[in-house]
């Protein structure tokens, strides 16, 4: 099994594994299979997942601040809400992050 684990602060806080792993532990725990995630849609609902979708890649801000071309300020007004990204900047950061709704432009 290939498990990635996120951690924060020295402590274990998320696994990531890949889907067809996951619907095996399920299965084997009895559960029923989960529908497969649909990938974030439009700018506003996508843009609150910023954080998530950063972390899952095991990136810090500055990381990726410094791949999209921003400073680690800038995009912690994304993260937290208070600015949107312009069309430009929405597109680096689906590249970075592989959200080919945001690759398509705004």
């Amino acid at each position: 099994m290939s498990v990635q684990v996120i951690t924060r602060d020295g402590e274990a806080e998320y696994a990531v594994l890949p889907w067809a792993e996951y619907q095996a532990l399920l299965q084997a725990a009895g559960r029923t299979a989960a529908p497969a995630p649909q990938e974030p849609q439009g700018n506003a609902v996508a843009l609150s997942e910023l954080v998530a979708l950063r972390e899952a890649q095991g990136l810090s801000q500055a990381d990726l601040a410094r791949a999209v071309g921003i400073s680690p300020h800038y995009l912690n007004l994304f993260e937290s809400g208070e600015r949107q990204p312009d069309g430009a900047i929405l597109r680096a950061l689906g590249r970075v992050l592989g959200v080919s709704a945001w690759e398509q432009g705004s």
